[in-house]
């Protein structure tokens, strides 16, 4: 398997649990139209059938949950996902003299019509990112995500699923 630490060393920065705050808006109101906690294990297993895997805890004030997987393969310098939710990638922002830019690309399977691109900008501390998706649908901008995230730790190996079962206090 790709050593992806090496190949991507940015992504390797965003190994571990982040816990933040997705809040979704009206591309022509401006208007906050959703909003819920959350908390990503990022992670580079040392076994298993890909070299990056990414799990989405989501927390709603209604009691909602909801859990997302995004393993992702890697080739050609980024890498790669393709499942029952999204096809895309995610690779190093260039240039960016200072290492903090990655950007991603994906499509929603079943519809053609609808693309993302997001920016996500990692702090020179590593404790701080910030997130903006820009959602595309026949060819408008239709809505705007903004996601606020403080690094938690790096060992999500140890994580209980009681611990990843319970909304951050964010």
């Amino acid at each position: 398997m790709v050593d992806l630490r090496k190949e991507m060393p940015l992504l390797a920065r965003n190994e571990g649990v982040w816990e933040g705050w997705y809040r979704y808006y009206d591309a022509r109101t401006g208007k906050l139209t959703d909003e819920h906690r959350s908390r990503l294990l990022c992670r580079f297993p040392v076994d298993g059938p890909v070299p990056y895997h990414q799990t989405n805890y989501y927390f709603w004030e209604d009691g909602k949950r909801e859990v997302r997987d995004f393993p992702a393969d890697y080739r050609d310098g980024r890498i790669w996902w393709d499942n029952e939710l999204i096809k895309g990638w995610a690779a190093h922002m260039s240039p960016d003299d200072y290492n903090r830019s990655t950007c991603l690309n994906w499509v929603r399977q079943g519809e053609p019509d609808l693309y993302l691109y997001e920016m996500i900008q990692l702090s020179d501390d590593g404790k701080n990112r910030c997130r903006t998706w820009h959602w595309i649908k026949a060819g408008l901008c239709f809505q705007r995500t903004l996601i606020d995230e403080v690094f938690i730790r790096k060992d999500w190996q140890n994580m209980t699923a009681e611990e990843l079962d319970v909304p951050p206090t964010n």
